[in-house]
């Protein structure tokens, strides 16, 4: 499986020609969206959808199945939703998914609070979404955040150490300067180490293969 990492919190993962799109958000400069076989939303907010880039992939995969929470499907225009929740597993093409967590962490008590479902694909890559929800299970390959208006890099870090990943790469960053993303990757780094995983940070466009 190619894991390749796009703006912000945007994933693409590849198998035998066919991809899964990870929450397609506003910050997204389109890849290539042919032979997209699956998408899955992890929240409503926009930095991880827009109608837009859901009527890109079907344009291209019009036959693309799309998995996201109630709350996704309520507002989504013109595309057929897939509602799942914690607990669920689905197959499509190379790609199962396994989906868990109820909701996105807390910005403050005055922003409504979201559904959130984490996605594990094929046992193996884990992204939990806007929440520090884990599988509850061994994880191969973790996408980490880094930066966000919920996040405090303290609770990221003791994610990644009770998570355990054998890999792990930073998301979720576009909210942060040069520096600041520098300073937090290091700390995720150590928490991936400190339990015996690899951390290798990914820029836009960069891929792994796990």
């Amino acid at each position: 499986m190619k894991i390749t990492k796009y703006e912000h919190a945007t994933l693409v993962l590849l198998i035998d020609g066919q991809q899964l799109v990870i929450d397609p958000g506003v910050f997204l400069t389109p890849p290539d969206f042919a032979n997209t076989t699956a998408v899955v939303i992890t929240h409503s907010h926009a930095d991880h959808w827009t109608d837009q880039n859901l009527a890109l992939i079907l344009e291209k995969s019009p036959d693309a199945v799309i998995y996201a929470p109630q709350d996704v499907a309520d507002t989504a225009a013109d595309a057929t939703i897939t509602v799942v929740k914690a607990g669920d597993v689905a197959t499509a093409g190379p790609f199962t998914l396994e989906f868990f967590g109820h909701e996105h962490a807390t910005i403050h008590e005055s922003v409504p609070v979201p559904e959130n479902v984490g996605v594990m694909v094929n046992n193996e890559f884990y992204y939990g979404g806007d929440s520090y929800t884990g599988p509850g299970k061994p994880v191969g390959t973790l996408a980490a955040p880094i930066g966000a208006p919920w996040l405090k890099v303290g609770e990221a870090i003791d994610y990644v150490l009770e998570v355990k990943p054998q890999r792990a790469f930073y998301i979720h960053d576009m909210t942060l300067s040069a520096a600041g993303k520098g300073m937090a990757s290091e700390r995720l780094q150590w928490a991936t180490e400190k339990n015996g995983g690899s951390y290798r940070p990914l820029e836009v466009g960069d891929s792994l293969d796990v």
